[in-house]
């Protein structure tokens, strides 16, 4: 984990901006001493982003076949795409 001041921002953009780049690890800036931002690049962003819904939709599913919700098998599913594609 990198942490820099946010001041260094300003005169190091570039540099700061390739390392994340770089290593698609965050940076955590602070302001007198504190805990600010955190930057990250846009790919490392959406990584992320893409991520956490995949896990939202996975806890959806478990909940809802938790709760009794039927769903089909493997073989199940592969049986009614095969049906849907005519093979």
């Amino acid at each position: 984990m990198e942490i820099i001041a946010s001041t260094l921002l300003r005169n190091k953009y570039n540099e700061i901006s390739k390392k994340c780049k770089k290593t698609n690890e965050p940076i955590f800036l602070t302001k007198n001493g504190e805990g600010d931002l955190v930057l990250m690049s846009i790919e490392a962003y959406e990584k992320k982003e893409r991520l956490l819904k995949l896990k939202e939709e996975i806890l959806d599913i478990e909940h809802r076949r938790l709760s009794g919700e039927k769903f089909c098998s493997l073989d199940e599913a592969k049986e009614e795409i095969e049906k849907i594609l005519g093979l």
